[in-house]
């Protein structure tokens, strides 16, 4: 579903800021490289207008100036979620870029981005200190902190959960009464379709034996004519 977890935290977005190393252009997909400073490069993943798709292969990790400004002929670019267009001209290698979105991975082990928001960061290298102070401070405040519902909260979520199970029992043994209706409906018809066949079947034995003994009636008919003309 897209949620990842910080020690207990659920994580569904997240705001990464740093330098685009490259971009590559795929039929249904832009991917952006960026580079933040952490020690490895993340894969960001921007939908076109024409249709979602992932990345069908790895992104260029080496700048490209080229296919930088054939992207202005490109077709729109839009949020995933929203549909809502995004405009990535900007976003070009060398530039410092301030980026939101939800995680995913390509391929089981590989980790992207999906843009939903995207802005320069104006500044320069200070907006980028600005940007680290703050998700700094975030990570102390909110992420190491342990994540506990109050009594309230697990009372209601527990009653959801209560609730959803009893929905699943009671959907469940709908489907098993439908299922027994079925198979009583299916003999139903079985019975009669052997009944009418029985039926059907009595009737041609009987017409099978009045035709033969017709059959029979007329061969010895038949027979007692030649016995007269022989004499």
């Amino acid at each position: 579903e897209g949620i990842f977890f910080h020690k207990n935290h659920p994580i569904h977005f997240i705001a990464v800021a740093g330098l685009i190393t490259a971009r590559t252009e795929y039929p249904r997909v832009t991917v952006l490289t960026l580079d933040d400073s952490s020690g490895a490069v993340l894969d960001v993943v921007v939908q076109k207008a024409d249709g979602p798709a992932e990345a069908s292969g790895p992104a260029s990790t080496s700048p490209d100036p080229t296919t930088a400004r054939a992207s202005a002929s490109a077709p729109q670019h839009i949020s995933p979620t929203t549909a809502l267009p995004l405009d990535i001209h900007p976003l070009i290698p060398g530039a410092l870029a301030h980026l939101k979105g939800t995680l995913s991975t390509y391929r089981h082990n590989r980790m992207q981005l999906q843009l939903e928001r995207c802005s320069l960061l104006r500044g320069g290298v200070n907006a980028e200190m600005r940007f680290l102070d703050r998700r700094n401070r975030f990570r102390v405040e909110v992420l190491d902190a342990p994540w506990v519902l109050a009594p309230e909260e697990l009372a209601r979520l527990r009653c959801e959960a209560d609730t959803e199970e009893e929905r699943g029992e009671a959907e469940v043994a709908r489907c098993r009464r439908r299922g027994r209706r079925r198979v009583e409906r299916e003999e139903r018809d079985c019975r009669k379709i052997w009944g009418r066949w029985e039926v059907e079947e009595g009737r041609r034995e009987r017409e099978a034996a009045v035709v033969r003994e017709a059959g029979v009636e007329l061969m010895r008919v038949l027979g007692r004519r030649g016995g007269e003309e022989g004499d």
